[in-house]
């Protein structure tokens, strides 16, 4: 029984367990000058239960974190935290932070707003121009998130113009996670 539990438990670690590469905006940006890509940024909060989710379920999935790492640059950003981060020209914070509250609600980080992130977790895809293509709300399994993954991890999503043009990409789409 205890090799049952053993040999189940590293099958499981080869499943999920994969860590996706997590970098700052300010490396995402840099990176992106040399060797174009688009973003990923999961946008968080401390509380959220359906973004611990997220992070467990779908991200730390093997072909879900192998898949990110090749094709984007990954940015986690908690919308509620107190970074300083430079996006757009701009410089945004969190004035309204409050130490006391990391773990519970807290103030909206600027950028959250400026990214018009309203509900949590969202994912959103941003160009190699850094410029917002699509805003993904709420908690997606590997599986309902890979679509907008294989739409996003090029310029494949500039030949979407309709929704015609989508449900014949969501035809020829291929499930592999």
């Amino acid at each position: 029984m205890r090799y049952l539990f053993i040999i189940s438990f590293l099958f499981a670690f080869n499943v999920s367990g994969q860590s996706i590469n997590w970098i700052s905006f300010e490396e995402a940006f840099k990176l992106q000058k040399t060797n174009p890509k688009n973003i990923i940024v999961d946008v968080y909060t401390n509380w959220c239960g359906p973004c611990k989710l997220l992070d467990r379920n779908t991200f730390q999935n093997k072909k879900v974190a192998d898949f990110i790492n090749k094709n984007f640059y990954a940015v986690k950003f908690n919308a509620e935290g107190n970074d300083i981060i430079k996006f757009d020209d701009r410089e945004f914070t969190n004035p309204n932070y409050r130490p006391e509250m990391a773990n519970r609600r807290n103030g909206n980080h600027q950028l959250t707003r400026y990214l018009g992130v309203n509900a949590y977790p969202t994912v959103v895809f941003l160009d190699d121009n850094s410029d917002i293509i699509y805003k993904l709300r709420g908690y997606n399994t590997p599986t309902q998130i890979e679509i907008w993954l294989k739409l996003f991890k090029g310029q494949k999503y500039k030949s979407i113009k309709s929704q015609e043009d989508f449900n014949n990409f969501q035809k020829s789409f291929v499930a592999e996670f």
